[in-house]
């Protein structure tokens, strides 16, 4: 898996606790994962459709810097799930692992729609290899 994205805990992303707040979390993970969705699907029309049990390991306080890992494990028709694991940057130490998360390719209309991928392709291709830059 790699691990990409990386967040600074800041005030404003605690909760009454002290520790990151759980939603705000969720919130970064949804737009990372579509965005690697769009990546993989070369599509912007991509939706959350499903995400599995949240396991919460441990709390992120601030000060810390969080990093966030996605990747590929199945190509549907019209699907591609991935899992994804956050953890603290310095300690290496796991805060929350998601098992399956779900998105949609969609047409321009918001129906489902084949993708026609089968295999994490990102990392081979230049961004002349997008339709849109064609």
């Amino acid at each position: 898996m790699n691990f990409h994205t990386r967040k600074w805990i800041k005030p404003e992303d605690l909760n009454p606790n002290g520790s990151l707040f759980g939603g705000r979390l969720l919130s970064w993970i949804d737009e990372e994962a579509v965005i690697y969705a769009i990546v993989q699907l070369g599509n912007p029309h991509v939706v959350t459709k499903y995400i599995s049990e949240i396991n919460f390991v441990s709390s992120a306080k601030q000060g810390d810097i969080i990093e966030m890992g996605i990747t590929a494990t199945h190509f549907g028709t019209t699907s591609i799930t991935m899992r994804c694991e956050v953890r603290n940057k310095i300690t290496r130490k796991t805060i929350l692992s998601i098992d399956k998360l779900v998105f949609v390719n969609l047409d321009k209309d918001g129906n489902p729609v084949p993708h026609g991928k089968t295999e994490i392709t990102y990392a081979y291709m230049s961004i002349d290899s997008y339709p849109d830059k064609q």
